[in-house]
């Protein structure tokens, strides 16, 4: 006997095998490696891969830390990330904290990590 659901799906399930998991193709597959690794390098053209790591910061997820030729390293804010160049290589890695607010963000930006009483 079948059993058939009476409540309507949405879901579409498109043909075929998926894709094997790759860290420059899709989110899930950075942020993984991202947790595996501690960072990952990201290289400065890589357009594609520096707009997935932004999406994850945006949200929290990871870091971004932008690598001069000098040897300095400086973190980008998620407005930073979004507008930024490729001129110079990224390093995404986790964050050292969940609620961790960076003494480099200016006080403008540190009311957005504040909390909300309900």
């Amino acid at each position: 006997m079948e059993s058939i659901s009476s409540q309507p799906t949405n879901v579409i399930r498109f043909p075929g095998a998926r894709s094997s998991a790759n860290p420059r193709r899709d989110q899930k597959s950075l942020m993984d490696a991202v947790y595996a690794a501690g960072s990952l390098p990201i290289e400065a053209g890589d357009r594609a891969t520096k707009a997935m790591a932004t999406r994850l910061t945006i949200f929290g997820f990871v870091v971004i830390d932008e690598m001069r030729d000098d040897g300095t390293v400086r973190r980008l804010r998620p407005s930073e990330a979004f507008h930024a160049s490729t001129d110079w290589p990224w390093r995404v890695s986790k964050p050292s904290g969940r609620y961790r607010v960076d003494d480099g963000y200016p006080d403008t930006d540190r009311e957005m990590f504040a909390a909300l009483n309900a």
